[in-house]
């Protein structure tokens, strides 16, 4: 058994004219609105309120803000202005506490002690499971990993020595 597939699902059917249902509501909306203003108000207040309101229907009707309808992107401002905003970024540029002019440790066996990595929790525990399975892997050898200090590998052909 074949089954035609829709084709075009997002073009809405024209069914007044070349009208989209939407679009003629929207449009006869604002004409109806702008026959209100016209009879409620004087001509030179109602004026300008007609050509706000025909404006917003048109806009509503036709035109698209970023291949979306008007109404979507009024409707995201309407919040954006109404719901409380979170901002999480900072650019403030805040100096790190470093130690100057510490002195270098030695060892009992006499090598110079190196310090963590860096101050980065995250970096040092990814770094100790980098250091962990080159020992657990027998890449690394005794002499590499003695007090607690790894050499980096620089080359894969060191890495499989």
């Amino acid at each position: 058994m074949q089954f035609q597939v829709p084709q075009f699902i997002e073009v809405e059917d024209k069914i007044f004219g070349p009208l989209t249902f939407k679009q003629f509501i929207y449009i006869a909306g604002g004409a109806g609105a702008a026959y209100l203003l016209w009879r409620i108000f004087p001509i030179y207040l109602a004026a300008p309120l007609i050509l706000g309101v025909s404006g917003l229907a048109a806009g509503l009707a036709f035109f698209q803000y970023n291949g979306r309808p008007f109404i979507v992107a009024i409707e995201q401002a309407f919040f954006f202005f109404i719901k409380t905003k979170l901002y999480l970024w900072s650019n403030e540029n805040k100096p790190r506490k470093t130690k100057k002019d510490a002195p270098a440790q030695v060892l009992s066996n006499g090598e110079v002690y190196v310090p963590k990595l860096s101050e980065s929790k995250l970096h040092e525990l990814a770094w100790s499971l980098d250091i962990k399975e080159r020992i657990a892997a027998g890449v690394a050898q005794a002499d590499e990993h003695e007090g607690g200090v790894m050499a980096p590998v620089h080359t894969a052909r060191e890495a499989r020595a």
